[in-house]
């Protein structure tokens, strides 16, 4: 393949020769420069249309720029021209100007200056904007250069990349040697300066390159990691030819090859957002992303849509731009910084040694003529902590000899049993797991999961890319073993220390998401590949089917939670019947939390964690009982009862004033409630009716469920709960749970659990409880119908879907009900609609669940006619217009 050119010379020509010439004859007035500067632009608006390759847009908008601030810097300081000097830096400094681009420049003055030259400047500088030029200006002299760039490392890598455009070609000279490497800032100070700055900026990512809105300038893997590069060689090589990577043996060809590839794809993209958005956007936002594909030419396959084919192509890039940049931070460490050079290698094994923590073969060979050792090299740097990393030339050797894991190597005993024995060390599989995803390995290893490598799903759930969630939730599984994370989760920490073989669990995450992709279902696709894997790894037909099973089973638990009415023993006994035993309901709660950690930073909160909690240790009371001892709906009231009464028993209430109340309120109200919540309800009613109200309104900042607990008291009427869900979007509350209650005498007991609606916890502050308390103390005086909740602008990244609205029934013979399932768009307002609907339909809400999956929101409503029978055809269709008029 040939080699590309380090600086492609610009056959573009956005400011031709005549009209250049133009710009540099006397008095020429601001209009005419802002013809051309919106002439230079619209000239490359219409080339990137034209496909022409990024790398000659930005260069040949740097040229036009040049001249247009040449022409305006002679003509408006005219004798005072040649004593200052007009220096371009940053990416202006390097000859890139992307279309919205900021142009930054230095104006370098001379030791001496007049009033009047600084008017004439200021002027000139006014006039730069005055013609549609977006300018980062300084004004220094030479000492002040030289005092800033010591104090700051942004000033010094500016200065790095500084050229002259007009004036004093001395003055430039000047300050170009006072700030060099010989004088300040020497290539060890400067390398050690920037690399801890690209490890701060990385971290500001959370150091993924998988972000759903990556940053393509700052993030992981973006322009700013090859800006570095090029620093680093223009700080202690002196030369700003990427090319001499390659003369001076720190890249191959192909390596280079990839590398101006990359560059050059980034490019394109920032040009497309650039000129899409009209400013210097340097986010792929959600919004943009789906525009670019179309623009780019990205079209759809079977099972992918063009938008997740182009987000892959640039998770693929930045992948291997980061491998670059670290292979190359790398090795400027030793040649620079002298890390390792000196050290003598202390040898490990006959193919790995130590030199100065860095792990490194002990020979060219040795991939080559004993591949098994592509694996060990990962299960040596888990058995030796001391070691900090793998030398550069020890990567590339890795990444030349990938071609020999195939379907041969895959097959290996020996190298399976390298693979399981990293799976089973007590510490670094998740650094082992991320280094041979990074280097190549692992998705050569296991080809199902380099299948996935870069590839998203266009939503607002999944943030993380398939592998790189994949590789989270093995993460999140890992975490749990760390003593020092123990108090984010004690009992799952606890609790993965009983388990007998925790591989099996680490399997499951790798798996659990690999069939995602192929079209049909992902559970039972990656099932099927974890169980073939599990016997090629030699693993028992038991642990096989234990790995298949929880693969297959990944998403139940979850969904039983969030979907299902766990207070209903029936639910919990059809979760345990599916459990089996409490082996495999350990597995799965584990592999749930961590699947859902791992999914979206946002999507964990107490709310899902008491859910599963719950369901946990209801399901594992129903596996202690056993299937020959079924628990009964009026024993679990009675222990329910009795336990919320012993609390109760501590205050000044008589068991037959509890009892009396008890006694109206129907058995429902003790399943679906906590005795914690039945004491704090119970006493609430009695303190009210003691005091002579007969409705009342309390809130609880923060409960064993996970949110912020609201309890309403009030005769029953039908447009209470839209009243109060009304009151609560109006204060910005999410709501995640409601359960309705009709005692025998009429009054409603309805609990809502929420969330503040921004920040998504528990609402704590006293005096945003007080507003809840006043408002719906409010609410409860009304008994017409709220108004309908008004239309309110719905998030940035909401409006870009369209989820067309999907309602479904079910008939819940057990429990005498029926239960609607409504799918649709997330948006404000939305159970507020819904319950107006519910309302004016003539039904009545035993119970709500509300789940927001990023664009999709699936709520489910358990309900009845109004004479607590199922709906009937009637009632059911006239849900379905309402909701669809309400929602389209």
């Amino acid at each position: 393949m040939a080699i590309p050119a380090a600086t492609p010379s610009p056959s573009l020509n956005l400011l031709p020769a005549d009209e250049t010439a133009a710009l540099n004859r006397p008095d020429v007035p601001v209009s005419v420069f802002s013809d051309a500067v919106r002439r230079v632009d619209r000239r490359l608006a219409e080339a990137f249309d034209h496909q022409v390759p990024a790398d000659q847009l930005v260069t040949a908008r740097a040229a036009a720029v040049d001249r247009i601030l040449s022409a305006l810097w002679g003509s408006r300081l005219g004798a005072f021209a040649g004593r200052p000097a007009l220096v371009a830096v940053g990416g202006y400094g390097r000859g890139e100007l992307h279309p919205a681009s900021d142009i930054d420049i230095l104006i370098l003055l001379p030791d001496h200056t007049v009033a009047g030259d600084t008017d004439t400047l200021e002027r000139f500088l006014a006039e730069l904007w005055d013609i549609g030029l977006e300018i980062g200006q300084s004004v220094r002299t030479v000492e002040e250069c030289v005092q800033q760039a010591v104090a700051d490392l942004s000033v010094v890598t500016n200065l790095t990349e500084s050229r002259l455009v007009a004036g004093d070609a001395g003055l430039f000279t000047a300050m170009r040697a006072a700030t060099a490497g010989h004088a300040m800032w020497p290539a060890q100070a400067f390398l050690e300066a920037k690399r801890a700055e690209q490890a701060a900026r990385h971290r500001k990512f959370h150091d993924s390159l998988y972000n759903l809105e990556p940053n393509i300038k700052e993030g992981p893997g973006g322009l700013r990691d090859l800006q570095m590069v090029g620093w680093v060689l223009k700080r202690h090589f002196e030369t700003d030819d990427l090319y001499e990577l390659v003369s001076g043996g720190f890249l191959t060809d192909s390596e280079y090859v990839a590398l101006m590839e990359g560059q050059s794809f980034l490019w394109k993209v920032r040009c497309g957002l650039h000129l899409m958005t009209g400013r210097a956007e340097e986010r792929l936002l959600f919004d943009h992303q789906r525009a670019l594909a179309e623009r780019f030419g990205y079209r759809p396959d079977d099972h992918h849509l063009a938008v997740e084919r182009f987000m892959k192509a640039y998770y693929c890039t930045v992948a291997e731009l980061a491998c670059l940049n670290e292979m190359l931070m790398a090795l400027f460490d030793e040649v620079i910084l002298g890390k390792g050079s000196d050290a003598l290698p202390a040898p490990i094994n006959e193919r790995f040694r130590n030199r100065g923590g860095q792990l490194e073969t002990t020979h060219e060979g040795v991939f080559s003529e004993q591949p098994s050792a592509l694996l060990e090299l990962f299960l040596v740097l888990q058995q030796h902590p001391e070691l900090s990393g793998v030398s550069a030339p020890t990567i590339r050797q890795v990444q030349a000899h990938l071609h020999l894991i195939d379907e041969g190597y895959r097959h290996d005993p020996a190298n399976l049993r390298l693979f399981l024995d990293i799976l089973r060390q007590p510490q670094g599989i998740t650094h082992a797991l991320r280094r041979m995803h990074r280097y190549g390995v692992l998705g050569a290893w296991l080809p199902a999961f380099g299948a996935v490598e870069g590839q998203m799903q266009h939503d607002l759930f999944h943030v993380y890319t398939v592998d790189e969630h994949t590789l989270m939730v093995v993460r999140n599984l890992r975490r749990f073993t760390v003593p020092e994370f123990h108090h984010e989760f004690p009992y799952c920490s606890d609790l993965i220390d009983t388990l007998p073989s925790p591989e099996l669990l680490y399997l499951a995450g790798l798996f659990h998401d690999i069939g995602k992709g192929r079209g049909g279902d992902h559970s039972e696709l990656g099932a099927r590949d974890a169980f073939d894997y599990c016997i090629r790894l030699g693993l028992t037909r038991r642990e096989a089917d234990f790995v298949q099973w929880l693969v297959k089973n990944h998403l139940i638990m979850s969904v039983t939670a969030q979907r299902e009415d766990i207070s209903d023993p029936e639910v919990v006994a059809a979760f345990a019947d599916k459990m089996g035993d409490r082996g495999h309901l350990n597995y799965l709660y584990l592999l749930t939390v961590a699947d859902i950690r791992g999914t979206n930073p946002t999507l964990w909160n107490d709310w899902k964690n008491a859910l599963l909690w719950q369901l946990y240790n209801a399901t594992l009371r129903m596996l202690r009982l056993g299937p020959e001892k079924p628990t009964e709906t009026p024993d679990l009231v009675r222990e329910t009862q009795e336990v919320a009464w012993l609390r109760l028993s501590q205050g000044s209430f008589a068991r037959d004033e509890v009892d009396a109340l008890w006694a109206e309120v129907p058995e429902e109200y003790f399943l679906r409630h906590s005795p914690d919540e039945i004491q704090w309800q119970t006493a609430a009613i009695l303190e009210a009716h003691r005091e002579g109200r007969d409705r009342l309104v309390r809130v609880r900042p923060q409960t064993h469920r996970g949110g912020t607990e609201v309890f309403v008291y009030a005769a029953d009427r039908a447009f209470l709960f839209a009243n109060a869900t009304a009151v609560l979007d109006r204060l910005g509350l999410s709501v995640l749970d409601a359960r309705v209650i009709t005692t025998a005498s009429g009054s409603a007991l309805d609990t809502f659990i929420l969330l503040g609606e921004e920040d998504l916890r528990p609402v704590v502050e006293p005096a945003r409880q007080r507003e809840i308390e006043r408002a719906m103390g409010e609410a409860l005086a009304q008994s017409s119908a709220p108004p309908t909740p008004p239309q309110r602008l719905m998030e940035r990244r909401l409006r870009q879907f369209n989820v067309p609205t999907e309602i479904n029934y079910y008939t819940d013979t057990v429990n005498h009900r029926s239960i609607m399932e409504v799918r649709t768009g997330d948006r404000p307002g939305l159970l507020a609609h819904l319950a107006l609907v519910i309302a004016h339909c003539g039904t009545r809400l035993q119970a709500a669940k509300v789940t927001t999956l990023g664009e999709r929101a699936e709520d489910i409503f358990f309900l009845t006619d109004m004479d607590g029978e199922p709906l009937d055809h009637a009632i059911v269709q006239c849900l379905d217009k309402a909701i669809h008029d309400q929602l389209g």
